[in-house]
């Protein structure tokens, strides 16, 4: 049987400090320019959310950076480093575990657009503006 995928709600607390707290050292990282990395000190990066596995052996880092440009490169670079930002957090962390880090794109605000643009299309506004009234 397949599990369905976790959502925020039934993920443990444990699962969300965990996550959030990888977050906080990855953009750190980041911000603070400890990468020494040409495309990823010129560009502005947001680490939208971490998801942890439930034994916290993997971290899925979800990232975007601003206005979604250069997506690819960015993604490449972060990449490239895994192994630093892996130390990085392993050493801050001190679980029992290191977790191994993956990054990916963060498609939800893409996501969101494309539904915000079908909502704000004609044809919909039409049929949500002449739905009847329920008494």
């Amino acid at each position: 049987m397949v599990k369905p995928n976790a959502t925020p709600e039934t993920r443990s607390v444990r699962l969300l400090k965990v996550g959030e707290q990888v977050r906080h050292l990855i953009s750190e990282l980041l911000t603070r320019q400890m990468v020494h990395d040409e495309v990823l000190t010129a560009r502005t990066i947001s680490i939208t959310e971490v998801r942890m596995s439930p034994d916290l052996r993997h971290a899925t880092v979800f990232v975007k950076p601003l206005l979604g440009a250069d997506e690819d490169v960015v993604l490449k670079a972060l990449r490239t480093h895994t192994a630093y930002f892996q130390k990085e957090v392993a050493g801050k962390l001190r679980r029992k575990y290191a977790a191994k880090i993956k990054f990916l794109a963060d498609e939800s605000f893409d996501e969101a657009s494309r539904i915000e643009a079908l909502l704000s299309s004609p044809q919909v506004r039409r049929d949500l503006e002449s739905e009847p009234d329920e008494a």
